[in-house]
């Protein structure tokens, strides 16, 4: 097991945003940038959270990253909109896009918004999150543009990316449930986690190059790659092949259909519906249904080794309070890489640390 580093979530976040910031972005976009990625961190998602931060500067290096974009409207029809995210920062596209989807909804009752070209747009449940928050229903659909890492049902080796499909539903005086999932049985960046940790996969989740079952997590992050397998065998390839199509084919962000594995960006195509759920003219039945079910279903005996039911969203809200008060565990082979990515860009490593430290 590797060691860890423990940080609170203020001064984690500061440094985060110095390293966006050497990388030529302004304030403002360090800022949502470093402060989504800890968000992700805090609500249990470490996949998606600062370890990412390596494989932006490699993107940004490279050129497949351009800092200070924003979403660039390429068609208006009123409750239909198309956006490019001109491979901005997805932290800031997304926000921007969501924003946009969410003023549509309101005036005309829902949007079907078709983003294309953002990069990497992190947890997108923070996007149906935002949605959520203005009291709106969110679905969406993302496809993944980077080196494949996720075979089809049936195949042998990898052919897409983990694609996750995403709905949130606020609930009247409750908590709302936010489903955030990719269709592979786990996300990429868990595998890098797992292999920086120097832990074993579940079984069934990974194979290796030669299409073979294997735990060893070096197949998803080293060459010769395997690939992570869907979810529910079919079912989850069925919803991978769904975010293709809507996510990336029909956005006008692309699919993927290449064995180049060159490139270190990561892009993502969104296809989001956003709809006002007090405009379908049953939000009295909606609000009293939605919470006796919930009720109902969380009243069930908990099974062995659980102390109670829950519904997509409460382990993200447990985990944040928890890390809130607990600081956020970084393993030492992440925290390197981390550091290293800062020096990449000019920054010193002792000036890193000492940020994240709180000094």
């Amino acid at each position: 097991m590797a060691n860890t580093f423990t940080f609170a979530h203020e001064p984690l976040t500061r440094a985060v945003e110095a390293i966006v910031v050497a990388g030529g972005s302004d304030a403002r976009e360090a800022r949502l940038v470093a402060g989504n990625l800890v968000n992700a961190n805090l609500t249990g998602h470490d996949s998606h959270g600062v370890g990412m931060i390596p494989r932006y500067v490699e993107s940004l290096l490279e050129g497949g990253l351009s800092p200070n974009r924003h979403a660039l409207m390429k068609f208006d029809g009123g409750a239909l909109i198309t956006l490019d995210g001109q491979a901005g920062y997805g932290q800031v596209i997304g926000l921007e896009a969501t924003d946009t989807a969410i003023g549509r909804a309101r005036q005309y009752g829902v949007c079907v918004m078709a983003l294309g070209n953002s990069h990497h747009l992190c947890r997108i449940g923070q996007w149906a999150e935002q949605a959520v928050d203005a009291g709106l229903v969110s679905l969406s659909f993302t496809n993944v543009i980077s080196r494949s890492i996720v075979a089809p049902f049936g195949g042998t080796d990898a052919r897409f990316g983990t694609n996750p499909v995403t709905i949130g539903i606020p609930l009247s005086g409750q908590p709302p449930f936010i489903l955030d999932m990719a269709t592979s049985g786990v996300a990429q960046g868990k595998v890098r986690v797992a292999y920086n940790k120097g832990e074993k996969l579940p079984a069934g989740l990974l194979i290796d190059d030669q299409g073979r079952p294997t735990t060893d997590p070096r197949f998803g992050v080293l060459d010769p790659f395997g690939a992570l397998t869907t979810f529910g065998l079919h079912k989850g390839y069925g919803l991978a092949v769904v975010c293709e199509l809507l996510g990336g084919a029909l956005t006008g962000g692309g699919t993927w259909h290449t064995d180049d594995r060159s490139k270190k960006r990561v892009l993502n195509g969104m296809l989001s519906i956003v709809f006002d759920p007090q405009r379908l003219g049953t939000a009295a039945g909606f609000a009293q249904e939605a919470a006796e079910f919930v009720s109902w279903v969380k009243k069930s005996p908990p099974a062995e080794g659980m102390d109670r039911v829950r519904i997509a969203g409460d382990p993200e809200r447990e985990t944040k309070a928890r890390r809130l008060a607990e600081g956020i565990a970084v393993d030492e082979t992440s925290w390197n890489d981390i550091l290293a990515a800062g020096v990449k860009l000019g920054l010193e490593r002792a000036t890193i640390q000492r940020i994240a430290d709180g000094n």
